[in-house]
């Protein structure tokens, strides 16, 4: 399985950002995808999760409202529009593709290289 994440950028507070992840290699459907981050000097953190037929999804407390994970299955890609971004939402973002809809990174089997989302106050 491959992952390739795109959509990073530099975006004012408040602003709003795209991520894209495109998967290939094995059947998409077949898995959960989801979205983590890593800010400089600090663990991942689970940021949002979609199970594989889009019905069940998952966010993060600290992303709840703001941001928005979904799938197409025909296009293998899965995405997460980032609104009313914030200074601490500053960090690498990598999706991650696993067998079962979890919060848990350790669950998850493949992951992309991630794309850089930096927000300025």
């Amino acid at each position: 399985v491959q992952l390739q994440a795109s959509g990073g950028g530099l975006v004012q507070a408040g602003g709003s950002l795209r991520l894209s992840c495109a998967f290939s290699g094995r059947t998409f459907s077949d898995y959960a995808m989801g979205w983590f981050r890593q800010a400089s000097g600090k663990e991942r953190e689970f940021v949002a999760t979609i199970s594989k037929g889009g019905s069940t999804i998952y966010y993060a407390d600290t992303v709840k409202g703001r941001f928005t994970i979904s799938r197409d299955n025909a296009k293998n890609s899965v995405s997460l529009q980032m609104n009313s971004l914030k200074p601490e939402d500053t960090a690498a973002y990598y999706c991650a593709a696993g067998v079962i809809t979890t919060i848990r990174g350790s669950l998850y089997s493949y992951w992309g290289q991630g794309t850089q989302v930096t927000v300025s106050s």
